[in-house]
């Protein structure tokens, strides 16, 4: 079968072309009217790589979102949702708390430094070999594992969705095929069109126009599937009768899905009908780790220390603007999971159960791995219309992540390599037009890439987030403390970063049969014991700045606080592993909230206590983390809804 032929019969109408046409007509165009900036004047930058400080809360919040939300959560969450469940929800719903934290916490520091990338931030606070190293660390990532594995998703699921055909060919050696790569390289281009001309103003403001696509049209996806299976099984109530149908059957532990899981936000450990762990879904999301273990590293590395996330708060046009647009896009986050999650849940039981037998006959293709069930849904379920608005969606989703990479990898190769090292004296004019150049080398070197790096792992999600795992615990505390500890040091931070990469691989071998998750806490624990003794031991001190007494205060209030929750989890954790059913729900994961709080605790009480500081030590104030009404609103409705979902989804 041709191209054009597959084009022609798989089940998208012209009107689906049309909207899918329609759609990139006008992210494009708004993209370049937005890249113009004002008539007559050349971009600096700040305009370029900040837009110019004129981000919006909404814009900030939207912008955020559509950064983050690519193939990775339509297919690769989907995928594991698929086979693991609704607990793979975890990761955006404590997000959204996460957040709260940054916005609160971390993004106030940042924004008072007035710090353009963050391995600026870890020059200033260390030394400049550290920020180096990250810098160069941040490039090869961005490049060779974000900018592929996001068009590789992105075109793996475009294809399977439109039908289209295998085109073998030879490329460099390798046997490819051509269907992907032209997918992978028009992904790109669209992606580029805008971002690389316009920078993060660009970026940012189209990125309002893709949420609205990617919110709507991933929420039509999964209303016209459990319209279809209402209709189709006789359910009363439509979609949402559908839907509660489908929870009814799965909890009731059917004799085809004994002791099914799928809408359990947390998942306990089933040895009796999953002798080997890594066959159970408890494997790819342990327990309790869900609230107060180590995925708190994954997400707190992602949204506070990301360059092509955390931009775009640096990008807000004032401290109260980025704050809300944290809180937006808390909320938002608090949607994904209905978006990405519910999909792959849909799939499971269309594809299993028995009273669904009738439906699968009349379905074309089939779920051969976890990560087809979102474009096998696009494809069966959604009608005309629906159809070219889902695939919108989904290259929403991917072409917003690649434009936010794109220019988060020209920001740091320009502010904190070429400016730095190569030209210091280079003109605003110079910076923007590297910044440019970088972008589009970018792009060329992960079109090359990408083939021979990314394969055909079956839940890509869980893939990304085990060897991102190797990084966060590092980049964790050395950011973290960086900010809020005026005792890290650079020596401690030099050690930390090499450490985070020599414990993760050590424990990936020594311990296979422990869930990533658990593993990424013990790498925790070992470089917590490394770097406070290696900061406090250092000698490049000076006299510490005289504090506010609420300072004082405030700090000495956190300390008792931390150590109280320090202690309280030690003994909850010791208690509970005596019991078979603690040991099943994976309550060794509160060590790791007790070694993290035991570490706030002291960190806090030796900023109000010791009369030594680093010398590049950046001072807190607890006056910078005073946030406004609405922030404080838009948190406890965030928390509130969160709590709620946990109590009724355990």
């Amino acid at each position: 079968m041709s191209i054009l032929e597959a084009l022609q019969n798989n089940g998208f109408a012209t009107i689906d072309y049309i909207v899918i046409a329609i759609y990139l007509v006008l992210l494009v165009s708004l993209g370049w009217i937005v890249s113009r900036g004002k008539k007559g004047k050349e971009k600096s930058a700040n305009d370029y790589f900040l837009a110019g400080n004129t981000l919006t809360w909404w814009a900030v919040g939207a912008s955020l979102i559509a950064a983050n939300i690519s193939a990775e959560q339509f297919i690769g969450m989907s995928g594991s949702a698929y086979r693991s469940g609704i607990a793979m929800a975890a990761y955006e719903l404590q997000a959204a708390l996460t957040l709260i934290l940054v916005g609160k916490f971390l993004l106030p520091l940042m924004l008072k430094k007035k710090i353009f990338t963050i391995p600026q931030f870890l020059s200033d606070r260390y030394n400049e070999g550290t920020g180096l190293a990250f810098s160069i660390f941040w490039l090869f990532l961005y490049v060779f594992i974000n900018l592929t594995s996001v068009s590789w998703l992105g075109a793996l699921a475009i294809k399977h969705i439109l039908g289209l055909p295998a085109v073998p060919a030879q490329f460099l050696g390798m046997h490819v095929d051509m269907t992907m790569v032209t997918i992978i390289l028009i992904l790109f281009l669209i992606a580029g069109l805008y971002s690389i001309y316009g920078g993060l103003a660009s970026v940012a403001w189209t990125d309002v126009l893709q949420v609205v696509f990617l919110v709507g049209g991933g929420l039509i996806t999964v209303f016209a599937t459990l319209h279809f299976v209402a209709e189709n099984l006789g359910v009363e109530g439509g979609a949402f009768g559908a839907l509660g149908h489908i929870y009814r059957e799965l909890s009731a532990n059917p004799d085809w899905a004994p002791a099914d899981k799928h809408f359990n936000l947390v998942v306990t450990r089933s040895p009796d009908i999953y002798p080997s762990i890594t066959d159970d879904p408890y494997f790819d999301i342990p327990g309790v780790v869900v609230l107060v273990g180590a995925l708190w590293l994954s997400n707190i590395g992602y949204w506070g220390f990301n360059q092509y996330i955390i931009q775009k708060g640096l990008a807000a046009r004032s401290l109260d603007d980025a704050q809300k647009g944290m809180i937006f896009a808390g909320a938002l986050k608090l949607l994904i999971p209905f978006i990405v999650c519910i999909p792959g849940v849909c799939a499971f039981y269309i594809m299993n159960a028995p009273e669904c037998e009738s439906i699968r006959a009349s379905l074309s293709g089939a779920i051969a791995r976890s990560d087809d069930a979102y474009p096998f849904l696009i494809h069966n379920f959604t009608p005309v219309v629906v159809k070219g608005l889902a695939f919108a969606a989904l290259a929403a989703a991917v072409i917003s992540s690649l434009a936010s990479m794109f220019n988060s990898t020209s920001t740091i190769f320009t502010m904190d390599i070429y400016k730095k090292f190569i030209n210091k004296k280079a003109s605003q004019q110079r910076l923007v037009r590297v910044g440019r150049i970088t972008s589009l080398c970018a792009l060329l070197i992960a079109l090359v890439a990408v083939y021979p790096i990314m394969g055909g792992a079956d839940q890509a999600f869980q893939v990304i987030q085990e060897y991102s795992g190797f990084v966060f615990p590092g980049l964790v505390i050395i950011f973290g403390l960086g900010l809020l500890w005026k005792r890290s040091s650079g020596k401690a931070a030099v050690v930390t970063a090499i450490g985070t990469f020599v414990f993760s691989i050590l424990f990936k071998f020594l311990l296979p049969d422990v869930p990533f998750l658990q593993r990424m806490g013990y790498v925790f624990f070992c470089l917590l014991a490394l770097f406070i003794p290696i900061s406090l031991s250092d000698k490049n001190v000076k006299e510490a700045g005289k504090l506010s007494p609420e300072t004082v205060k405030w700090q000495l209030w956190a300390s008792r606080l931390f150590f109280t929750l320090a202690a309280i989890s030690t003994v909850i954790g010791f208690v509970t592993m005596h019991y078979e059913w603690g040991r099943n729900l994976g309550f060794e994961a509160i060590f790791f909230f007790a070694m993290a709080t035991a570490g706030l605790g002291f960190t806090a009480r030796n900023n109000a206590s010791s009369k030594k500081e680093n010398i590049k030590s950046i001072g807190v104030d607890v006056e910078v983390f005073h946030t406004s009404r609405a922030f404080n609103i838009g948190a406890i409705a965030i928390v509130t809804m969160f709590i709620l979902l946990y109590v009724f989804l355990w």
